[in-house]
Parts: C-alpha cells; structure tokens; sequence
C-alpha cells in the first residue's frame, strides 16, 4: 500500500515526522516496520522539474500523415505560439499544461531537445503525471487549474512541497491498516502522539428523499446503506486530491469518484456513488445472480455471473453492480450527473473473496472487502464523502431519509474477551502486571476493563481479525515491542527429527543422486495439450485463473515436465539426460477436491529398459520393497513391449521400461528414453523387509551364459524368476545382456540370454558345480516351455 507522510500527518496533532527530515523519516520508517508494517521502499517528492512551466493550449491540429500524434500550440506566457508534438488526446484549447522546455532534463534523465516529425520541429513536450513523478497516471497530458498564471514553473501552481511515499506491505491479519486511519492509529498509540481521526457528523441539510433497499440474501450482505445527494456539479477534484490519489496510484476521474476513493483510502471503507437518475427504481436490490446471468462493469468487460456472486440490483431488480467488486457501467457518474445515490455496505469477506478470484478481478474495493471492514464506521465514511465533496459543490444538498438495510451477517457491534496477564507473559516471556495492559492497548481501541490478573477486553469493530485472548496477546507483543521480548529457545521433552517416511524418502534421493542422477522441477501446471502429448489423456483439473493461459491444468503425472526438459536439454546438444523428480501428482477425484499423492519419476535418456530395471533393483533393495514386473498390463505412453507394470498387491506401484517413441516423436526426443515410475504414498507406507546381512566371499566367481528361447507371451520376470530358482544359493548376481528375434526362431518366440555370476562362500567352484547349475536352470525354466539355445 503507498501511503503519503504529508496525508498521515494530518491524523495527528503536530504530525508524525518532517518530509525534509531525513532522519525523522528514518525512524518512522523503523516505527512502522517494528509494528508489522513492512516498509518495502521510501520514495522523495515533491521536488520540482527545473525547466517545465505552465503554457495555456491554443489551438490543436490533426496531420494528415500522422494519426497517432497531433500538433499542439501553445502560450508560455511569452505571446510565443510554440509548436508541440503530442501522443495524448485529452486536452482542449484553454486547458493550462506542464510544458518542458527545450534543455529541460527529466526525472527519467531524458534532456528535451529540438526534435521532428514529418520534417516539422517539436519546440519542448507537454507532460503527464507520472513524467513529472506525480504518481503513476500515464493515461494523459496533466490538466493544471483553470486560471494558473502562465510561464511560471509547475511547481507554484500546483503548491509542491517535499513529500515522502512510503511502500507499506500490509499482511491480511492487519485489514484496519488498508486505511491512512489505521496506519496513524497505530502510529500515534506507539509514539504516544495524540490521534485526531476524521470525524464529522452525518447531518441532514435537506427534505425527506430515499432510495430504499431491499437485502434478499441477508447471509452474504450484513449492512447496505445509501444516502440521496443533490446539488452536484460533475468536475475536476481539487488539485491537492488529485496529487495524494494519484501519489498512492489511482487516476484522478473527477470530483463525485475522487472523493469516493479518497474515503476509501481514508477509513478502509469502499464507497460508490450511482448517479440516481439512471437507477431504475430509485432504489436498491441486493441478491444473488442467477447462473449465466450477465453484466458489463465499469471496465467495459461482460461478466458472465454465477450463484455464487451477488450482485447489486436497482428497484426494478436489473443488475448495476458486483457486489465489493465493482459496479455497473450503465449507472456510472457521468458529467451531466447532478443528484446521486451514495452507497456503503457491509458484504461477508469469503463472498467478495469467491467471486473476485472466479472472476480475475482485483479492485481497491474487493481487497478490502474480503480481509474485512467496518460495518460501523459507515455513517461517518457517508459523512466524510459529504464534506469533501462540498470543497468542489458548495450547493451540495444531503437529504433526510437515509436507507439502512440489515441483513442476518452483520456483526455485532459489542465483542469482549477475557485476557489472563498469567498468559500474555507465558507466551511472550514477559513479566507484565495487569496494570500494564491498558496503557498499550487502550489508544488502539482495545478497551480494558476489570481488577485483577483476568481483564475483560472489548475488541474493536474495526479488527475483525482479533476473536480471541491470544489474539490480544499479538497486539501486546506490537506495542509492548518485538525488540523487547529477547530471544529463548523452547524448550521441548523430545528432539526434532525426521520421521521414517522422511527418512525414507532422503534415502531414495541419496540412492538416485549416487547413480549420477540429477534432481529436477519442472512446473506443476501444464499446457491443456501437454499430457495428451504424453499418451495421457483423461480427465485433469483446470486452473480458473492461471497466471499464463498455456500452464492451466494440474499435471496428473511427472512424466511430461520431465520429458519436457529432456527435449529441452537435447535441443541445446546436450544429450543422454539423466533426472528424476519427487513432487505431487493431481489426478481428478470423486469429490471436489483432487486424488493428490507423492510420485516418483526417473527418466534416463540414451538408454533402454535393462537401465530402467537396474534403477528400479537398486531402489528396491535400498527401500527393502518389491514389487511383481507384469509385462501384460503396460501403462499408456510407454513402450508396448518394453515395458510393465510394477505390481504389489491388488494394486499397481508403479511401471518400468521405456517411453514409447510416438511420444518421442511428439516431444521432438530422438534418443530412446528409459523410465521408473513409482507411487511413492505406497511405497514410502509399506513396512520394509529387514535388512539382512551377508558375508563377502573371497572366493572367486564364475560366469555362465545362457540362452533361451521362448513365447513372446511369457514375460522376462517369470523366466528369471525360474532361472533364480534353479540357480539357488550360488548365484549372485543375474543380468539380460541380449534379446533376439528372427525367422530362425519362428513366429511369436525370442531369445533371452542371461549372464550368471556364480560364487560359493567358503570354496572354490568347479566344473562339476557349473555343470549341476547349469542343469538344475534348464530344468526349471522347461516348465514355461522354455529351451535352451545352442
């Protein structure tokens, strides 16, 4: 939130600091910051550019050749006509306008020289806000007050004075601080200032004249009131306004929404104000929309609407207005505007919040909205717009009959809770009295009451944050002073540590890290198309308001952000990539909310699916899991004969093997590419088998190889698993080293070829031991009709 010194300072008596005193300005900066209110970054102003006077618009003139920019005349005083190149449209002969002169140098460092367009010369440039460091308005040259003497630097006109903007990050458990009010609240009760908030009274000044309110959904809107005010003139605010909005970013409109802002930034409290004659009915409506029911707001968008928002409707029930949002376009302050209808209300937060984020749109009034208000600070606000207004309508006219409509969720005005000083000094490491309470939350507007170590607290109407006692204690620790609280360390009756699903899990990264394995993390979210692009297609989640349009659904696998960055890697030569990631998969469930669990997926490029088994083996044995390879149950996307599905129990925990190369092709991957896919919530659950040791042997090893040919339909899993089997206790080790297909074999059979590493622990083996080996496999492996190849 920007927040300008010279506008806080009129909350207190003498002010809270001197902008041109640098070290003041310090120190308060340090104030707000040890309150909880960030200051992110303090901007100087005020100081004027030497060089830019003001120059009366004579006459403008449209180039033929030139349709984005027009040639502007005119006066600095001089009786010169000066001829100026303008890119801005909104100025009108008569208008007074900052004009840079040629050598003037501008806050941006730009020097204003003697350039042409078309062959004709620009004698200086006419200047918007923000150029001048007026704010951020860009949308067109600043019109300076009618009547300003000409020639005569912008600065006089404008009665510039050095200013200080402070960036303030306001947290959403302090809403009172969305208004200069609360900042200067706070502000006041820590440096012991007195606090002069805003307040006049709502004085009625006119006959009886109503606009009426229905509220027909009560549960979403607690308070809608409105206020008919006559005698207004539609027209520029008064230039001090215009500076303080456009310093905290708003673009003076005119005065009616001027002032409606200003209240804003004020109180914390969103006003709008509908020009009465076009309000159907006379009068308000507050209620839900109908689904597909539609309105066009004040930025010119259709806004398709459902049951969920609730919308401000005129008499005859036609919608003007998205409740703490933004209002219609139909019903907008024009210039022929003379009486409006001044509404403030009261909607539940989680309302606005719903339907600000469904709809994409962030507004002043939504973000204060939907952190929380003050149902009770509205006749003030209703009366302060009055008085502001006045400054630029002094026939303005406040009718009798105001509007003040209740629904079922407005709050209660009278919230107390009990404060234990036993709790505030065990929480905070304090050694507080009771005694010691009232004077630090007292000027907030925390009133304390009661004798004792128990006092009864009345909590403000403006923190609907604050519910409970611990919630007071926060606002002790504010004003008692962080810096003052020391530091301890807790003190616990066990250690901190990992639990065995972390441990486990640094285990399985450890394992992939030492098998040369990098990590990586691609973005959660993906492109509508990108899954399909995976061979995974099927229902997905999508993001209602993604910051990109390209990243709007949820991914439900880790496979195509991987490939993704395969493809990514190859494409600047760097080929055979080798990553792995942990992270949540989001396929869609059966409620509202997705079926969310922790995946596993290696992907190794420039490898097959022998590679892919020697990961899944060494993740294994280093979890102490198995899992049944089913070669007849091959996941979408991957190799159809060069891939299962690991199964423990009924379940699948996974898949091994290697991509299919459609999907290659579809990611612009030429290497083949091995992958293991696990569901790590099952795996990670499951109890692991003991670890149980072996001895070394030093005996030497001996390698046999053999070769089988069997039916395409037996898997691998299963003839290594007999050919384990056979082996017994002198095998150590067993790898696929060769699969071959040919008409020598037939149709429908392959060949396998195993290397057997045999060693015994305590001798030396011999001809006769390879040979029993060698049997007793053959033997096992004929039941799956396998043969060996000679």
């Amino acid at each position: 939130m920007k927040v300008l010194l010279s506008w806080l300072n009129e909350y207190a008596d003498d002010g809270f600091a001197d902008p041109a005193d640098a070290e003041a300005v310090a120190r308060l900066s340090d104030t707000m910051t040890a309150l909880g209110l960030e200051v992110d970054g303090i901007e100087h102003l005020g100081g004027t550019v030497d060089g830019v006077v003001t120059a009366r618009v004579l006459r403008l003139e449209q180039h033929p050749d030139a349709a984005k920019v027009q040639r502007v005349y005119v006066d600095a005083g001089d009786g010169t006509d000066r001829h100026v190149w303008c890119g801005a449209f909104n100025m009108q002969p008569g208008d007074v306008v900052p004009l840079a002169t040629l050598g003037t140098t501008m806050p941006n460092g730009m020097t204003i020289e003697r350039r042409g367009i078309l062959g004709i010369d620009s004698e200086g440039m006419l200047c918007a806000p923000d150029e001048l460091g007026l704010g951020d308005d860009h949308s067109g040259i600043m019109i300076l007050p009618e009547g300003s003497d000409l020639g005569v630097p912008y600065g006089d006109v404008l009665g510039l004075e050095p200013d200080v903007l402070f960036d303030l990050s306001i947290e959403r458990n302090r809403p009172d601080c969305w208004g200069y009010v609360g900042i200067a609240r706070d502000l006041a009760a820590q440096m012991g200032i007195e606090f002069r908030p805003p307040t006049p009274a709502l004085t009625f000044d006119g006959p009886e004249r109503t606009a009426p309110v229905e509220i027909v959904d009560g549960d979403r809107c607690g308070r809608f009131t409105s206020v008919v005010m006559s005698g207004v003139r539609v027209g520029p605010s008064a230039p001090w306004m215009q500076r303080r909005l456009g310093a905290a970013g708003m673009r003076p409109i005119s005065n009616v929404v001027d002032v409606s802002n200003y209240v804003t930034l004020e109180l914390n409290q969103p006003t709008h104000a509908y020009d009465l004659d076009t309000l159907g009915g006379g009068g308000f409506r507050i209620r839900v929309a109908a689904e597909g029911e539609e309105l066009i707001t004040l930025d010119g968008e259709t806004r398709e609407l459902t049951p969920s928002d609730l919308l401000i409707c005129d008499a005859e029930d036609r919608p003007i207005g998205i409740g703490g949002v933004m209002g219609g376009l139909d019903t907008e302050i024009s210039d022929g505007t003379t009486v409006v209808a001044h509404e403030i209300a009261w909607f539940t937060p989680l309302t606005v919040l719903q339907t600000s984020s469904r709809l994409g749109l962030r507004t002043e009034a939504s973000a204060r909205y939907e952190r929380g208000c003050d149902p009770y600070v509205i006749d003030t606000a209703h009366a302060r717009f009055a008085e502001l207004l006045r400054e630029t309508c002094p026939e303005l006219v406040v009718h009798a009959g105001m509007a003040d409509a209740r629904g079922e969720s407005m709050p209660e005005r009278d919230r107390t809770t009990t404060v234990r000083v036993m709790e505030v000094n065990r929480i905070l490491g304090t050694s507080l009295t009771a005694d010691d309470l009232p004077p630090l939350l007292d000027p907030i507007g925390y009133t304390v009451s009661g004798e004792g170590d128990t006092r009864t607290v009345v909590l403000p109407t403006w923190r609907p944050d604050s519910t409970d006692e611990v919630d007071v204690i926060e606002e002790v620790a504010r004003h008692y002073g962080y810096d003052r609280l020391g530091q301890a360390v807790p003190h616990s009756p066990s250690h901190g540590g990992l639990t065995v699903r972390q441990q486990r899990r640094r285990r399985l990264r450890d394992v992939l890290l030492g098998l040369g394995i990098s990590e990586a993390m691609p973005n959660p979210f993906l492109a509508p198309d990108t899954l399909a692009k995976a061979g995974l297609d099927g229902p997905t989640i999508n993001i209602t308001n993604p910051l990109v349009v390209e990243e709007s659904v949820l991914r439900t696998s880790l496979r195509p952000g991987l490939l993704e960055s395969v493809a990514f890697n190859e494409s600047h030569r760097r080929f055979g990539a080798r990553l792995f990631e942990i992270g949540h998969v989001y396929p869609p469930g059966d409620g509202e909310l997705p079926d969310e669990y922790e995946a596993l997926c290696v992907v190794l490029a420039g490898a097959d699916a022998t590679a892919a088994m020697g990961v899944w083996r060494e993740l294994s044995a280093a979890l102490g899991v198995g899992a049944r390879i089913d070669q007849s149950r091959v996941p979408a996307g991957l190799h159809a004969t060069r891939s299962a599905t690991l199964q423990a129990g009924k379940e699948p925990t996974g898949a091994v093997g290697e991509v299919d190369p459609a999907v290659l092709q579809r990611f612009e991957v030429t290497e083949r590419v091995a992958i293991v896919e696990l569901n790590l919530d099952e795996v990670l659950a499951r109890e692991p088998k003991p670890a149980q040791w072996k001895p070394v042997s030093r005996m030497p090893s001996s390698d046999l190889d053999l070769a089988f040919v069997l039916a395409d339909e037996v898997p691998a899993e299963k003839l290594e698993k007999a050919i384990r089997q056979g082996a017994g206790t002198l095998l150590v080790d067993i790898d696929l080293f060769d699969v071959f297909r040919g008409p020598s074999l037939g149709d429908g059979r392959r060949s396998l070829a195993y290397r057997l590493r045999l060693q015994a622990p305590d001798r030396n083996l011999d001809d006769g031991d390879i040979a029993d080996v060698r049997r007793s496999v053959v033997t096992a492996t004929a039941k799956l009709g396998a043969e060996l190849r000679g």
